[in-house]
């Protein structure tokens, strides 16, 4: 079987429709993820007995189980639970996203804010800050900075994981492969362009990461 280009060109458009979908659906997953992630990880490391374990049950829960069965669970289970409960593919992709990338965002919100010297809570205390605001206004900035690189690691893996969305018929970049697929039946081809988009989506983002990264590098 010799390799078509011309199949290629006639499901870019359709393909980047898709790729925008996968994109849309790892930002809102993301922003919802990092909210989840801030609380989960500030709970893991300042909270009381009763918030640190709940926190870490909701981590070891999701981390412990596959994506897949997550949106499964969001998308079929929930609304057999609970008859009045609809949920349509792309939100239960966006939700799936939020929760799963929140329980890896709140390990690394736990290790950015423990790895901050001690000395910086110190010295805003005895500049006369409560608790509260050194860890609003001197620790926090400093753990978002060392939160930066895993963060966008974590929103590259996030790009990744929409893939699996196919599932529920989400009209993400592989599902829109697939369904070109089912009516040229160029396999080789799509795929390849679909790998194709994924990998130039990655690089770019890793790029501009890592200049990011390297502007707003702490000691």
């Amino acid at each position: 079987m010799q390799f078509d280009w011309s199949a290629i060109w006639p499901a870019i458009p359709i393909l980047l429709e898709g790729a925008k979908m996968t994109l849309w659906i790892s930002v809102l997953g993301l922003l919802g993820g990092v909210i989840i992630g801030l609380a989960a990880g500030f709970a893991r490391a300042y909270g009381g007995w009763l918030s640190r374990n709940i926190a870490l049950v909701f981590i070891e829960l999701i981390r412990g189980t596959p994506i897949v069965v997550q949106v499964m669970f969001i998308y079929f289970a929930l609304p057999m639970a609970l008859p009045d409960l609809r949920i349509d593919p792309f939100t239960a992709a966006v939700v799936t996203i939020m929760i799963n990338s929140g329980a890896y965002i709140a390990e690394i919100t736990r290790g950015a804010v423990l790895s901050i010297n001690r000395g910086f809570r110190e010295a805003g205390l005895a500049l006369g800050l409560s608790s509260r605001e050194t860890l609003r206004y001197v620790i926090m900035p400093l753990a978002l900075r060392r939160m930066l690189p895993p963060l966008g690691n974590q929103w590259i893996v996030s790009i990744k994981d929409t893939s699996l969305f196919i599932v529920i018929g989400v009209a993400e970049l592989t599902r829109q492969g697939q369904e070109i697929i089912a009516g040229n039946f160029r396999a080789l081809e799509i795929w390849s362009a679909v790998a194709v988009i994924y990998l130039i989506i990655t690089l770019v983002l890793s790029f501009v990461l890592r200049r990011l990264e390297r502007r707003m590098k702490i000691l």
